[in-house]
């Protein structure tokens, strides 16, 4: 196994870590806005280290271009969704969870 492969495993090991934490976080934790944050830090992160992955194995500078405007596209997309499903709970009335775990 060539070094490039090792790390391209590694990266994808480590985005399929925080894709299923993102995962655990949106149905263990108790309200929207930690279910919110969890799930756009952890997917964020995932899919930045499995971009970084495929641009390892990309075969020109042109899909490595191509790869990195997905990604910033796809975070953009996500805080933007993330804020505007909060602040649309938010106007409804929907507070943040408050209780302390005892």
């Amino acid at each position: 196994m060539s070094p490039v492969n090792l790390l391209c495993f590694l990266l994808l090991a480590g985005s399929l870590f925080f894709f299923t934490a993102g995962t655990v976080g949106l149905l263990r934790f108790p309200d929207l806005y930690t279910r919110l944050h969890a799930l756009t830090k952890a997917d964020n992160l995932g899919l930045g280290l499995a971009v970084l992955a495929l641009m390892l194995r990309a075969e020109g500078w042109a899909e490595v271009f191509k790869l990195g405007l997905i990604w910033l596209l796809v975070m953009a997309a996500s805080a933007t969704l993330c804020f505007l499903i909060a602040r649309g709970a938010r106007q409804r009335g929907q507070l943040p969870w408050t209780q302390r775990p005892s």
